[in-house]
């Protein structure tokens, strides 16, 4: 398919002017064009990789129904045309060659002769007689007789043989019309993926969609972060692929494909962009991979929609902008915006920064004037003491007049602690 409608996106870097193009150096145009990331998986959804060096080619044979389906309609055309014109050659040639040692082209004007079949005189007349025999045509000028029983054993042969072919390439030819595939022509991912917060929390989002409007039934997806890595070994893997969790364990990754869905991916202390910031992600060489599968309402075959995202892909600060509106008594979905995004407020720090500045502000008040004590020099007791004394002191203290000033001087304390 062409799953991802290629819709430019909204986000464009700025151009440069002609004048300063030619004046960039030279360094950095040679890094800028070394940047450039191999996709693993492109945005149509085909994988980029070539299988050579393949010595068991024998295998392809032993599954030959696959082959057959796989290969390209220019190519499955041919071969469907082909078995066929062979078949009825091969069979036009054995109806000619039972003709020749009986005798019967002898004896083509002799009405007193029983020929094996009526009015074949020659291999044009055979094969057109292999042609009825297969296809079951039966134009009922030429016709097998019973004073031949080696023509009668051909024609149980070429019946039998011919209902194989039939059914072979028949039904070859009906799945590859059938595939799935082409199902998934009408499943989009969004042309970007974004970074922002929501509820709270660094999310990682993309957008699927579904033009057709019936549903994919069962519909699941999952994401697969594809990137080299270097064990604690020393072994390089390239490629390694990780697993992004996009609500298996909440059952968000099951979807109701109705209307387009934002798959987010919470990064938290489990997620491979656990320590990815702004600035690395740019550095980074790193690739989403999306598969979204289910069934096809009309057929109930399995289908399967892929795509990527690259680094220079997701764009850290940004959502989407909703495609969803009310009408009178009906949902209307804005393709046209299933592509754009708009810039949000989103810190550029990584999610573990993130966590520790939201772990230090929720820090307990003893620790917090602990550490002030600690600061001034004070022993260990003393620190211990103090405490107790300012715990013991609030608990006391009832004046509505002296509370915001005791809790804005502990509040200042405990600011000074956190600089």
């Amino acid at each position: 398919m062409e799953q991802d409608v290629e819709s430019p996106a909204i986000v464009r870097q700025p151009m440069w002017t002609k004048p300063a193009r030619e004046d960039l150096p030279k360094q950095l145009v040679d890094k800028s064009a070394a940047k450039k990331i191999q996709r693993y998986v492109r945005k149509d959804g085909k994988c980029n990789v070539h299988h050579g060096n393949i010595s068991e080619t024998y295998r392809y044979l032993t599954d030959i129904f696959t082959t057959l389906v796989d290969l390209k309609w220019g190519l499955n055309l041919f071969i469907f045309v082909l078995v066929y014109t062979v078949t009825w050659l091969f069979f036009g040639f054995m109806w000619w060659l039972i003709a020749y040692l009986r005798g019967d082209l002898d004896h083509i004007a002799d009405n007193q002769w029983t020929p094996c079949v009526n009015n074949l005189n020659g291999f044009v007349s055979a094969f057109l007689f292999s042609i009825e025999t297969e296809t079951t045509i039966g134009y009922g000028y030429r016709v097998i007789t019973d004073k031949c029983p080696e023509g009668i054993l051909l024609l149980l042969i070429q019946s039998v043989l011919g209902s194989i072919v039939n059914a072979f390439m028949v039904g070859c030819m009906f799945v590859k019309i059938s595939q799935p595939k082409k199902r998934a022509e009408t499943l989009v991912f969004s042309t970007n993926a974004v970074i922002s917060m929501r509820d709270g929390r660094l999310c990682l989002m993309f957008r699927v969609g579904d033009l057709r409007n019936s549903h994919i039934v069962e519909a699941s997806i999952r994401a697969k972060l594809i990137k080299s890595k270097q064990t604690k070994e020393g072994e390089f893997i390239p490629l390694n692929q990780t697993d992004i969790n996009v609500g298996y364990n909440t059952g968000d990754d099951r979807l109701f494909l109705v209307s387009p869905l934002i798959i987010s991916h919470e990064i938290n202390q489990h997620s491979p962009f656990w320590d990815i910031s702004q600035a690395s992600l740019v550095r980074d060489e790193l690739e989403i991979v999306v598969i979204l599968e289910g069934m096809v309402e009309a057929t109930g075959m399995t289908c399967q929609a892929r795509s990527s995202y690259v680094s220079s892909e997701i764009k850290w600060g940004y959502r989407f902008t909703p495609v969803l509106t009310l009408e009178d008594g009906f949902y209307e979905v804005d393709y046209n915006s299933f592509h754009n995004i708009y810039e949000t407020t989103t810190p550029s720090c990584s999610a573990r920064e993130l966590s520790d500045m939201n772990g230090r502000m929720r820090l307990p008040l003893t620790w917090s004037l602990a550490s002030k004590l600690s600061q001034q020099g004070l022993p260990d007791t003393h620190l211990e003491t103090n405490v107790k004394k300012l715990a013991d002191l609030d608990s006391k203290e009832d004046g509505p007049r002296k509370q915001p000033e005791r809790n804005g001087e502990i509040g200042n304390i405990e600011n000074e602690s956190k600089v």
